[in-house]
């Protein structure tokens, strides 16, 4: 045999790479692999990183990292189908991760992603592709790509697919969009009502509850209700309802029926099919918190505020005693849509009526909830109850609601707030209740809310301030409260009706001096000048709160206006200190009493105050010493008490002061006799008295320091007291004027030529005063010599004493007249003639008593230099 030979073995060919099992450990590498030009590699890598980022978050980020998402976005078009299938279920698991997503929106992948939703396309594709949109779908920018890319024709197509997860996730992408008008529009003009209501008949709950959470999301579009209510989509739900199986369905499914029954039509439809009657009986039985919940807030769309038929409706099926039974619920949730239901009813006023006895009490004890939600909703609600009921508004007070309400003033929602101030202002509006509020302390309760930045808040309680204002004790205790303050801050405000309530709570806090005064010491009266001067600032309550305020502040109203009508009563404590610039803060009495004297002009006051206790003093043979006068000013302190008697009325001050004069007469006849009959130890003992009535005055002064008043004038008392004697029994008015100005004239001077006003150094005479006083005011009691503007005031003074009505103004260099408005004399032969009344200025200078008629030469050579 002969020897073998070994085969040789064939050598393979140059040009071919022998294949090759790579096992990688690491992510990098398997990323590395993504630009690999075979596509066997590159499935087999898109495989093995869906695996790694299935995983677990972290993983998702590593790969982020790695530099994985831009080679994988190319791959989602490749041509190999297995890659493309591969790469874009890497997206659809990847997208779950914020991160990512937020790349794969500046790479703008919706586009290829929405590409892949072709009927062609695999149906794995299509899961993963539909799954990588509902991620993306959650965040606006990507909502805006998917919308304008076309995304959501594809997406409602896939609604129908045989594969439960791309259903599933379509549906989710769907209801995402939705949540734009703009999507809700399309949606509807692209049929998605068939193929969502086919879904409820699904197996999958998940995906039963997403087609109901979109229905309810399209559904608040009337054109969507009108659809859904031609597909029969009631009858869907109801048998939803009426199926115990479905009962993970029922919130949802009741929140389609809320939408659905704001439509007249649909609601009349249900309530004639007794689809309306089997709603309320499942309200009545379900134990469930959150198919009551979204059954109350059914019946609260229902009867949405344009809805009157709706309501009308609900009403006559008796839904207040489902939502009153609502109340009593232990779940926060039900008790306030119970609540925001029973806001909507009370349009129609028979539910307003039916609410009220059971209703009302619940409402005000869920006021004292811990849940902030609870309780703005149950205020909200009362609101609403006791608007234009006062029925209602009583049955809140007899509820013992007034506490609850003034603490819910202080609560955390600005809607609890606001409404808080809306309930206590309508339970006002009947006085025994309000006088209750009152003593609750409800003007410093209102403090926090005129501090609010809301406008609403601001505006409730601006209104509150207007309607308890009226009170006396209540302005007291806003000004105690340092609540002025606030209310005036709201004058500035931009909201036109938050002005309007501010000034019309201003307009009301103006109704007494002290208020008045601290009103305008806070710059109430400039921001109301600056209103006024605006057309678009300006409103019905601006002009009121101006008078109002400078009508209970005469002195600056004088300064500003130079102006005080016959309405305008001079009191005690009034003082003409001139005219005050623009811009110049006006300063109290007390404030320019106290600064160093100057040789400005002197400010006149009045203080014609009777004390109870008059200290005797030496007869002088002049008037009565200024030092009188200012021992009087302690004495004044304790007359403060008697502040009211101030505003007395003209006749009841004519009563007074008759009455007064008379004794003060008497005692002064006495006095004279006794000096004149009584030896020296009478003298000794009047001596003693004076001592001990010193020392009583004295420590009262200690007791009162603190409130100071300026010193009572007794030369005006005196004044006034005989201006009454001689004045007051005169039969007409017209005489009266002209007596009284003779007697102002005579007090101040006399008369004087009109040539020679040169020579009458009035001037001279006040500096004197004021140097004897050492002090700027100076009372108009103490004035002798006296020009335009010092008679005009002192007559004016009188007048108001004694009831004759008379106006001040004040003219340019000292000059000041009085208006009066007197009834001619009926002509010759016809009696009974009423002729209308005119206007005459009064001469107090040179033939006082003379009277001109305004706007007569004469009158206005008087009034004019």
């Amino acid at each position: 045999m002969g020897k073998k030979v070994k085969k040789e073995v064939e050598s393979p060919p140059k040009d071919v790479f022998d294949p090759l099992l790579i096992e990688s450990k690491t992510a990098a590498t398997v990323v590395l692999m993504l630009s690999s030009p075979e596509e066997e590699v590159l499935a087999k890598a898109c495989d093995a990183i869906y695996k790694f980022a299935s995983k677990g978050d972290e993983n998702k980020v590593t790969l982020l990292g790695l530099g994985a998402v831009e080679p994988l976005y190319k791959l989602i078009s490749h041509e190999d189908p297995i890659v493309r299938r591969n790469a874009v279920m890497v997206f659809g698991i990847m997208a779950s991760n914020h991160d990512v997503r937020k790349l794969l929106r500046e790479l703008d992948v919706t586009n290829s992603l929405i590409s892949r939703l072709a009927p062609e396309e695999d149906v794995v594709i299509h899961e993963f592709a539909t799954l990588c949109l509902a991620h993306l779908a959650a965040e606006y920018t990507s909502k805006a790509q998917i919308f304008e890319q076309g995304g959501l024709e594809p997406l409602i197509r896939l609604l129908g697919s045989p594969d439960p997860d791309v259903s599933k996730n379509s549906v989710e992408c769907i209801y995402l969009l939705v949540q734009d008008f703009q999507s809700r529009a399309a949606v509807r003009e692209l049929n998605v009502i068939p193929p969502l209501l086919e879904l409820l008949k699904s197996e999958y709950p998940v995906i039963q509850l997403l087609a109901l959470k979109t229905l309810e999301v399209i559904s608040n579009d009337r054109e969507t209700r009108i659809i859904l209510t031609e597909h029969q989509v009631l009858d869907y739900l109801l048998k939803i309802l009426e199926t115990k199986e479905f009962s993970d369905l029922h919130v949802e499914a009741l929140a389609v029926v809320g939408s659905c029954l704001e439509d007249v039509d649909t609601m009349q439809s249900i309530q004639q099919t007794g689809g309306l009657k089997k709603l309320l009986s499942f309200i009545g039985v379900s134990t469930v918190p959150d198919v009551q919940k979204n059954a109350a807030k059914a019946i609260a769309k229902a009867a949405y505020d344009c809805m009157s038929e709706n309501r009308k409706i609900l009403n006559e099926h008796e839904v207040e005693k489902y939502l009153i039974n609502l109340l009593g619920n232990d779940n926060d949730g039900v008790k306030a849509a119970a609540s925001q239901a029973i806001s909507a009813m009370c349009e129609n006023l028979a539910s307003k009526r039916a609410f009220g006895p059971q209703g009302i009490p619940q409402l005000v004890q869920l006021l004292s909830s811990d849940n902030e939600e609870v309780k703005e909703a149950a205020v909200i609600a009362l609101a609403n109850l006791t608007a234009a009921s006062p029925s209602n508004a009583s049955a809140v007070a007899e509820a013992e609601g007034i506490q609850p309400l003034i603490n819910t003033l202080s609560a955390q929602r600005d809607g609890a707030i606001a409404n808080a101030a809306t309930v206590l202002t309508n339970v006002a509006m009947q006085e025994p209740f309000r006088l209750n509020i009152l003593h609750h302390g409800i003007m410093s309760a209102l403090v926090g809310p005129l501090r609010s930045t809301n406008s609403l808040v601001q505006s409730k309680a601006a209104f509150a301030v207007a309607a308890f204002g009226c009170d006396a004790d209540a302005r007291n205790e806003l000004r105690n409260a340092s609540g002025l303050g606030p209310l005036i801050e709201l004058l500035h405000s931009k909201n036109e009706e938050v002005r309007r309530n501010a000034c019309w709570a201003v307009m009301v806090c103006a109704s007494d001096e002290p208020t008045a005064v601290e009103l305008c010491r806070l710059g109430a009266l400039e921001i109301l000048e600056e209103i006024n001067l605006s057309t678009g600032h300006k409103n019905n309550f601006s002009e009121g709160a101006l008078e109002k305020l400078l009508d209970n502040n005469l002195s600056q109203k004088y300064s500003q206006m130079g102006y005080l009508s016959s309405s305008n009563i001079i009191t005690d404590g009034f003082y003409d200190c001139g005219q005050v610039q623009p811009g110049v803060r006006f300063l109290s009495l007390e404030e320019l009493s106290k600064q160093e004297l100057t040789d400005r002009r002197a400010l006149i006051f009045v203080n014609a105050k009777p004390q109870n206790i008059v200290p005797v003093v030496e007869e002088k043979p002049q008037d009565t010493s200024y030092e009188q006068t200012n021992l009087s000013s302690s004495i004044l302190r304790r007359g403060s008490r008697e502040k009211a008697s101030l505003t007395a009325s003209p006749v009841e001050e004519k009563q007074e002061l008759s009455g007064r004069r008379s004794s003060l007469s008497k005692g002064s006849t006495r006095e004279k006799g006794s000096r004149k009959g009584k030896g020296k130890k009478e003298e000794e003992k009047v001596k003693e008295d004076d001592v001990q009535i010193t020392s009583e005055v004295q420590d009262e002064v200690n007791l009162e320091n603190s409130h100071w008043l300026p010193p009572a004038d007794f030369i005006l008392l005196d004044y006034i007291n005989d201006a009454s004697k001689i004045i007051l029994p005169l039969t007409t008015t017209w005489k009266q004027v002209v007596v009284l100005a003779q007697f102002v004239a005579d007090k101040m001077g006399g008369p004087i030529e009109r040539d020679r006003l040169h020579d009458f150094s009035w001037e001279l005479h006040i500096s004197e005063i004021e140097f004897e006083l050492k002090c700027n005011a100076v009372p108009i009691g103490k004035v002798k010599k006296g020009t335009f503007y010092h008679r005009a005031l002192l007559f004016k003074v009188i007048a108001d004493r004694i009831g004759i009505g008379c106006s001040l103004v004040r003219g340019e260099y000292n000059r000041a007249w009085n208006e009066v408005k007197l009834v001619d004399d009926s002509p010759q032969g016809i009696a009974g003639l009423l002729l209308p009344p005119q206007e005459y200025i009064v001469d107090l200078m040179f033939e006082p008593g003379y009277l001109m008629k305004q706007g007569s030469a004469e009158a206005d050579r008087y009034k004019f230099i």
